[in-house]
């Protein structure tokens, strides 16, 4: 496993992270054998939100921590909140940036994980009714108690995230951000500059030149999905070429085609951080090798170019 720094924070974490949405649906058990498999893969961050399954995902985490009687300094944990769901039916209602919201969500979640701090706080999506002032007073209080040690955002353009950081004083230091080689618009407006087809709009604001400019980690969610939980492209019959491709790749390296995606991500000089959200143990070792894979540029462009992409 290699480790890095988060944006300008001091903390140099796994390259790879587990994402903790769907742990709500494992055991007490099959959660500390999920945790503890990312451990022993070199694992140290874990990521989750007070709005997965009401909560529950991060209670299973906290639990499976204190199972293990893993040394809370030795790990980092971030929860992102902003997100208010209906407690029935879990639909989402609206994002809430209000200072009540937000410091109410962090006591829920100190609770749920078990701990008297939390690494990093993510502001979940853009609240576009956020009151600048409010939202200032309340990063300062979660910072200055002690709560919380870091602070970042998910979700949020560049411009976005400027609005942010004009009116609160602690540093974002990460943006978590859909990324991997079946979600490439990112790289793709990169590449299309001075163009009129339809790689060339520019949906995010140049999120990946903005992020290496602020140092500003990404953290990538669902590495392995395509478009929008339309589903995972890894052994899907509609990708052929890009399976065959990284299978091509994963023979020479000696690991799973999953590492391949991961390394695919890590390559990149953006300094990435890949958040994997499998539950299953022997999936999140295979997933983990990706760190220690260095793809060459070749093998980053052509997989790029497998996954349907073209270069101008």
């Amino acid at each position: 496993m290699k480790y890095s720094e988060l944006g300008r924070s001091d903390i140099h974490a796994s390259r790879v992270a587990l994402g903790a949405m769907r742990m709500n649906a494992k055991t007490p058990d099959e959660a500390r054998d999920v945790v503890g498999t990312a451990l022993s893969s070199g694992i140290d961050f874990f990521d989750t939100a007070d709005c997965y399954a009401a909560g529950e995902s991060s209670r299973r985490l906290g639990q499976a921590l204190k199972d293990l009687d893993v040394e809370r300094g030795s790990i980092y944990i971030q929860t992102k909140i902003g997100i208010y769901r209906d407690p029935v039916t879990d639909a989402i209602e609206r994002y809430d940036f209000s200072k009540r919201y937000l410091l109410d969500a962090v006591d829920g979640e100190l609770r749920n994980l078990q701990t008297d701090y939390l690494d990093f706080v993510l502001l979940h999506r853009p609240d576009t009714l956020v009151d600048l002032d409010e939202l200032s007073e309340a990063l300062d209080e979660l910072g200055t108690s002690g709560k919380v040690r870091h602070f970042g955002v998910s979700n949020v353009n560049p411009l976005q995230v400027e609005l942010l950081q004009s009116a609160v004083s602690r540093k974002l230091e990460v943006n978590q951000l859909q990324f991997g080689l079946g979600h490439t618009g990112m790289i793709q407006q990169e590449f299309h500059v001075n163009m009129d087809d339809a790689p060339s709009v520019d949906h995010d604001g140049g999120l990946i030149s903005y992020s290496r400019l602020r140092n500003m980690t990404i953290q990538a969610w669902s590495p392995f999905q395509y478009g929008f939980f339309k589903g995972v492209f890894l052994d899907d019959p509609r990708f052929p070429e890009l399976n065959a491709r990284l299978k091509a790749i994963a023979d020479e390296h000696a690991v799973d085609k999953s590492a391949i995606a991961v390394a695919w991500i890590l390559k990149h000089p953006a300094m990435m951080q890949v958040l994997i959200g499998s539950m299953t143990p022997g999936r999140i070792t295979r997933m983990a090798q990706g760190a220690d894979v260095d793809l060459t540029a070749q093998e980053w462009y052509g997989l790029y170019m497998a996954a349907g992409n073209d270069l101008p």
